[in-house]
């Protein structure tokens, strides 16, 4: 299974970007999706993330200017990111719980994506 992230990029303060992550390959469902970010010299934090029934939650940071969204047919998890701020400057990685069948057994693990760099000019 695998995550592919795409959307960072550059963007002046007060301006949008939306981030899309799809999963591939081979499983059996995906529960919770999200997004993470880790910015230079600091801890990876949770953004947002959602369940696959599209209950989500967001850092205190984001609440009003961030949407977490997904589309399950496809697979795929966006953040919708508005009102951006130089604070929001981050790599941006995303993850997936994801199930998957062998051998008689299911297994449930978390994923994540490679990783994509949002910078945010002030």
């Amino acid at each position: 299974v695998q995550l592919q992230a795409s959307g960072g990029g550059l963007v002046q303060a007060g301006g949008s970007l939306r981030l899309s992550c799809a999963a591939s390959g081979t499983f059996f469902s995906i529960h919770d999706m999200g997004w993470h970010r880790q910015a230079p010299g600091k801890l990876r934090e949770l953004v947002a993330d959602i369940t696959r029934g599209g209950d989500t939650n967001y850092a205190d940071s984001v609440k009003g200017r961030f949407t977490i969204s997904r589309d399950n047919a496809k697979n795929t998890v966006y953040l919708q990111m508005n009102s951006l701020k130089p604070e929001d400057t981050a790599v941006y990685y995303c993850n997936a719980n994801v199930v998957t069948f062998n051998s008689g057994s299911y297994y449930q693990n978390d994923r994540w994506g490679q990783g994509t760099l949002v910078t945010v000019s002030s």
